[in-house]
C-alpha cells in the first residue's frame, strides 16, 4: 500500500506541505492522534493523485459541477483515449444514445442465471445517465470526435453479481434497490441493481448527521449542493481536481475498517488499474493523451495496484455461463432519487443549477447528435508542475453571487400561480410572503443567498395548509417549478426487435404510444376486421406486462370472443418492461411460448400449471402443435403426481378444456383423451390414501371424486373399468367426518349405499349428543359432495333443517358459528347450490310457510295401484335380470307384481281390433 515515510516525505517536499503542517498544527490543538493522521493521510493522497503520470479526472454522480469542469478539461486537453469507470460489457450500448432523451438507464438483464443462486433471478444492473453528468460529458465527447476511443474499465455486470454475499438477494432494495410504494417514475428501474460513476457520501451515520447538524440542512443532497456544488462550479480546474480528491479521500478515511463494501470497492480499483494497463500496453496510448474519469472516492485510492506503475498481478475471474442481455430503457430524475437514496428532487435542482452554470459561463457543452464533428485536436501540453490551491480554497470565503432577485421573485409568482391551479387560495401576498421568508431562511442559515432548498421551505411554510385541496402538496409543486420530473425515453432505434414490433403492429390504432400518457383505443372488431391484430396483441401484452394494456370492454375466454372491446393502453408508461421482453425474444408470441414451455418444464411443475399453459395457449397462440405438446405434458405431470394438492384446480381446468374441444371440435385431441384415461386411472389409485391421509383435505377428496364421477361416462368410453372406481371407494376408509360424508355421498352415487339408508344415518347422527359437536364438519363434506354428487342438493337441505328442528337451543347457539366458519372455510363455493336447492324446497311467502309440511314429514303416499303392462310386462317379468340391474342403480328394490297379466285386458282387446300390426311383425320374425 502506498504511504509510509517515503510518502509523507515526498508531501513535505512537495507542493502541499505547507498545507500539511497547518492541518497537522491544528490536529495538535485538538489533541487527537488519529485526527492527525487523517488530515495527514488526506493530503498525502491529493499529492499522489495530481502526481499520477495518467491524469486522473474525480467526480461525483450527477453533479454539475462535475459536468462544467469536465467540459472545460475535455476542451483544452482534447484526449484521445478516456477510461471511464462504467461496467465494461455496457460499451455497445453507449453508441444508442444519441436515438435516446436523457435521462435514460443502460440496462444489463439475465432471465436464467448459471453461476448464481437461483434465488436471485433475474438479474439486472442498470447505470443511469443524466445530460448534468461528467461521465455524459465525456461519453459525448469521444463519440461525437473523430479519432477518439472511449474504453469502459470497471467490472462486467457479471462480476458486480459475483462479488456480491451469497447470503443476501441480489437488489434486495437496500441502497442500490429502489424502494416499494414508489410513484409511476420513480419506480422505472424496478428492483435492479444501480451502478454509478462517483458515488460520494459519508461512510458512517455519525458524520453524516453532524454535517447535516451544522450545516443546518435537511438531507445530505441540500449538503453536498450547498457547500461543494456551489463553491465549485465556478472553480477552476486545478482547485476542482484537489477540492474532490481531498473529499473522497476525507470519506474514504472515515469509513469503518473492515466493510464489506471497502473490500469491494478496492478489488474494483484493483480491476480498473489491471484494465487501464492493459489497454496502454495493447494500444501503445501515450499517458499524456488519456483522462481517467473515475469516482472522487476511487481517485483517493490507497490499493498497491494504483497508478500506472502500481503492483501488478491481480488476477481478474472468468465470468460465469450466465447470458446478458442489453439494452436501454427509459430514466426519470425521480427514479435516479429512489434509486441511490436521494432527497426528493435533488436531481432536478441538479439540472437547474447545470442549465444555470451554462448561461453564466458561456461554456458549450457535448451532445449526441450520431454525426462525428471532426478528429481530435493534438493533446495540450500537461500542465505544469502541481501548485497548492487547496490552501486558498480552504481559507478563503467563495465569491458571493448575491440575491438573483428576478429568479427568486419568478419562483415565488410561479409557486403561487401553480398552487392555485392546484386548489390553494393562495395570493400576491403569498408571493411576497414566500420571497420575504426565503431570504429569512437563507440568512438564519448563514447564506449568502437563498437556494432552491430555502425557498421549498419558505413555499410550504407560507402555502400549506393542514388539508391538501388537490393530488399535489406545495413541496411537489417546488419539485415541479424547479425542473420537474423529467421522464427520459428511449428512441425508437434504439429498441429491441421486439418492442418496435409492437409499436409497429398497434400503429393501427392512431397513437403515439411513445408518450407517457394513457390511450384509451376502442375497437370495433365486426365493422373493422383489421383491427382483430391489434386485438391479438392487447391481450397477449396483457398476460405478459399487466399494466401496459388494461382492457376496460371485452373478455377473452375458452370459446368466447368479444366483438366490441376498449383499452387503456400505456405502452410507452411500462417501456421499460417491453424492454425487458425483448431480451428474450424477437416477438411477444414467442416469449409466451417459451414462458409456457419454461412452467410445464420445470423442476416443480404441476398438472394445474401444465393445463393452465394449455389454457393459455390456445387464447392468445391459437397453433395446435404446441398447444398438444403442452397436453402432453400436462398428462405426464398428472401420472407423476405423488399428492392431490391440486386436484380442484385440476378438474376445474379439465372441465372447461373439454367442454370448449366438445363445443369447437369434432373429437377430443388425443392428449385430451389420454388425460381423462390416465386420471381416472390416476385418481383411482389414489383415493383409498387421500381419504386416510390427514394432509390431504376434504376439498382435494371431493376434487378427485368429482373427477371420478364427473367424467366417468367418457372415461368408460374410452376404455376405463368401472370397476376399479368401485374398488378404490370400497377400499376407503376414512376417519375425519368431512371425508366419511364424501365417502357415503360417492357410495350413494354408486348405488352401494341406498338413499334410505344414508338418510337414516345422517338421523343418527344428530340424534347421538357425543357426535353433534362436530356435525358441522359432516355437514361440510356433504356440501362439497355437492360438485361429485348433485343429486344430494335435496338431502343436505333435508338434513341441515332437522338439525334447526330438532337441536336444543343450548346445543344449537354454540354450534351455529362453528357450522357457518366451517361452510366459509372449506365450501363456500358450493353454498350458492345449496341455498338455490333451499328456495325451491321452501315456500316463497310467509302464508304459505304455516301450511307448509317439509316433504321428509309428509305421511307417504298410498302405493298405486298395479298397471297391467301387457306382453311387455310378461317379457320384463320373465327376464328380470336388467330391470334388477337398473334398480338396484337408482337404489330401489325391485317388486315385482304376481300373476299374469290379464288377457282380456285393454292391450289385448287393441291388438285384435288392429291385427295388422301384430302379423307383420310375426311376419317379420318368420
Amino acid at each position: 500500500m502506498t504511504g509510509g515515510a517515503t510518502g509523507l516525505d515526498a508531501v513535505a517536499a512537495g507542493p502541499f506541505g505547507g498545507l500539511r503542517e497547518q492541518l497537522l498544527g491544528a490536529a495538535e490543538r485538538f489533541g487527537s492522534g488519529p485526527v492527525a493522521q487523517i488530515l495527514a493521510g488526506m493530503v498525502e493522497d491529493v499529492d499522489r493523485a495530481l502526481r499520477e503520470p495518467l491524469e486522473i479526472f474525480p467526480v461525483c454522480h450527477h453533479s454539475p459541477a462535475s459536468a462544467t469542469a469536465m467540459v472545460r478539461r475535455l476542451r483544452d486537453k482534447r484526449p484521445k483515449v478516456i477510461y471511464l469507470e462504467l461496467c465494461e460489457d455496457l460499451r455497445p450500448l453507449l453508441d444508442e444514445l444519441h436515438n435516446c432523451t436523457l435521462p435514460v438507464a443502460l440496462q444489463a438483464f439475465a432471465a436464467d442465471t448459471d453461476g448464481f443462486p437461483e434465488r436471485w433471478a433475474p438479474l439486472s444492473v442498470i447505470a443511469p445517465i443524466t445530460e448534468a453528468s461528467a461521465e455524459y460529458q465525456a461519453i459525448s465527447y469521444a463519440l461525437t470526435t473523430s479519432g477518439v476511443e472511449l474504453v469502459l474499465v470497471d467490472r462486467s455486470t457479471d462480476h458486480v453479481f459475483q462479488w456480491e454475499p451469497r447470503d443476501a438477494p441480489a437488489g434486495d432494495g437496500g441502497p442500490d434497490g429502489a424502494g416499494e410504494g414508489e410513484d409511476d417514475e420513480a419506480a422505472l428501474h424496478g428492483d435492479a441493481v444501480g451502478v454509478e460513476i462517483g458515488d460520494l457520501r459519508p461512510g458512517f451515520a455519525e458524520l453524516e448527521e453532524h454535517l447535516l447538524h451544522h450545516g443546518k440542512v435537511r438531507h445530505w443532497s441540500e449538503w453536498w449542493d450547498q457547500y461543494v456544488e456551489q463553491p465549485l462550479v465556478d472553480a477552476d480546474y486545478d482547485t476542482y481536481r484537489q477540492v474532490m480528491v481531498l473529499i473522497g479521500s476525507l470519506f474514504r478515511r472515515l469509513r469503518p475498517e473492515g466493510a464489506a463494501r471497502t473490500r469491494v470497492d478496492e478489488d474494483r480499483e484493483r480491476y480498473m488499474w489491471t484494465r487501464i494497463r492493459e489497454h496502454l500496453a495493447s494500444s501503445g496510448a501515450d499517458p499524456a493523451d488519456c483522462l481517467y474519469v473515475c469516482g472522487a472516492f476511487h481517485a483517493a485510492s490507497r490499493v498497491p495496484e494504483f497508478g500506472l506503475h502500481g503492483a501488478t498481478g491481480f488476477e481478474i475471474g472468468p465470468r460465469t455461463a450466465t447470458k446478458w442481455q442489453y439494452g436501454l430503457i427509459p430514466s426519470s430524475h425521480s427514479a435516479i432519487e429512489a434509486q441511490f437514496g436521494l432527497a426528493p428532487g435533488s436531481v432536478s435542482i441538479a439540472a437547474a443549477t447545470w442549465k444555470k452554470a451554462l448561461q453564466r459561463t458561456g461554456i458549450k457543452p457535448f451532445r449526441l447528435d450520431g454525426r462525428r464533428k471532426g478528429r481530435a485536436k493534438p493533446a495540450q501540453p500537461r500542465p505544469g508542475p502541481v501548485t497548492d490551491r487547496l490552501s486558498g480554497f480552504l481559507t478563503t470565503a467563495p465569491a458571493p453571487h448575491g440575491i438573483d432577485e428576478q429568479e427568486l421573485l419568478g419562483w415565488c409568482v410561479d409557486i403561487v400561480r401553480l398552487a392555485r391551479k392546484n386548489g390553494y387560495p393562495s395570493s400576491t401576498a403569498d408571493a411576497i410572503a414566500v420571497y420575504e421568508t426565503s431570504i429569512l431562511l437563507a440568512g438564519i442559515r448563514g447564506r449568502r443567498r437563498p437556494t432552491p432548498y430555502d425557498f421549498q421551505d419558505a413555499a410550504v411554510t407560507c402555502i400549506e395548509k393542514d388539508a391538501v385541496p388537490g393530488r399535489r402538496d406545495i413541496a411537489r409543486l417546488c419539485e415541479i417549478l424547479l425542473g420537474g420530473d423529467r421522464v427520459g425515453a428511449v428512441g425508437y432505434d434504439a429498441l429491441p426487435p421486439l418492442a418496435r414490433d409492437v409499436l409497429d403492429r398497434l400503429a393501427p390504432l392512431g397513437f403515439d404510444l411513445e408518450k407517457r400518457t394513457i390511450h384509451r383505443a376502442l375497437l370495433n372488431l365486426d365493422a373493422d376486421p383489421d383491427l382483430r391484430p391489434c386485438s391479438d396483441l392487447l391481450w397477449i401484452l396483457r398476460r405478459l406486462v399487466p399494466d401496459a394494456a388494461r382492457p376496460i370492454i371485452g373478455t377473452r375466454r375458452l370459446g368466447e370472443r368479444s366483438s366490441q372491446e376498449s383499452w387503456d393502453v400505456a405502452i410507452g408508461r411500462n417501456m421499460r418492461a417491453i424492454v425487458e421482453l425483448g431480451y428474450e425474444g424477437v416477438t411477444v408470441e414467442q416469449v409466451l411460448e417459451q414462458r409456457l414451455r419454461k412452467t410445464v418444464y420445470a423442476p416443480k411443475a404441476t398438472a394445474a400449471q401444465a393445463l393452465a399453459a394449455v389454457e393459455d395457449s390456445i387464447l392468445y397462440l391459437g397453433g395446435r402443435r404446441f398447444t398438444d405438446e403442452l397436453g402432453a405434458r400436462a398428462v405426464e405431470l398428472l401420472a407423476a403426481e405423488r399428492t392431490v394438492d391440486d386436484a380442484p384446480e385440476v378438474l376445474r381446468r379439465a372441465r372447461r378444456l373439454i367442454s370448449y374441444y366438445q363445443a369447437t371440435e369434432p373429437e377430443l385431441p388425443q392428449w385430451c383423451r389420454s388425460f381423462v384415461t390416465a386420471g381416472y386411472a390416476h385418481y383411482c389409485t389414489l383415493l383409498p390414501t387421500a381419504f386416510a391421509d390427514d394432509d390431504a383435505g376434504a376439498r382435494q377428496v371431493a376434487a378427485m371424486l368429482g373427477f371420478l364421477l364427473g367424467m366417468e361416462s367418457l372415461a368408460l368410453s374410452l376404455g376405463c373399468d368401472h370397476t376399479q372406481l368401485e374398488l378404490a371407494v370400497q377400499q376407503s376408509h376414512p376417519e375425519a367426518p368431512d371425508k366419511v360424508a364424501l365417502l357415503w355421498a360417492a357410495q350413494t352415487q354408486l348405488g352401494l349405499l341406498p338413499l334410505d339408508e344414508l338418510r337414516r344415518r345422517c338421523d343418527g347422527l344428530l340424534d347421538n349428543p357425543l357426535v353433534v359437536p362436530s356435525f358441522p364438519l359432516y355437514l361440510s363434506g356433504f356440501v362439497q359432495a355437492l360438485e361429485p354428487v348433485p343429486s344430494l342438493a335435496s338431502l343436505v337441505v333435508e338434513i341441515l333443517s332437522k338439525a334447526f328442528a330438532r337441536l336444543p337451543d343450548e346445543v344449537l347457539l354454540p354450534w351455529l358459528p362453528k357450522l357457518i366458519t366451517t361452510l366459509k372455510d372449506h365450501a363456500a363455493e358450493m353454498v350458492p347450490v345449496l341455498i338455490r336447492e333451499a328456495g325451491r324446497t321452501f315456500p316463497a311467502t310467509l302464508a304459505a310457510l304455516d301450511a307448509w309440511t317439509p316433504p321428509w314429514s309428509a305421511p307417504p303416499e298410498a302405493p298405486a295401484p298395479p298397471v297391467d303392462a301387457g306382453p311387455a310386462g310378461d317379457l320384463l317379468a320373465a327376464n328380470p335380470a336388467t330391470c334388477d340391474a337398473v334398480a338396484a342403480l337408482l337404489g330401489l328394490p325391485p317388486d315385482w307384481p304376481t300373476g299374469p297379466s290379464d288377457p282380456t285386458g285393454p292391450v289385448a282387446a287393441l291388438l285384435a281390433d288392429h291385427p295388422a300390426t301384430a302379423d307383420a311383425v310375426a311376419a317379420l320374425l318368420a
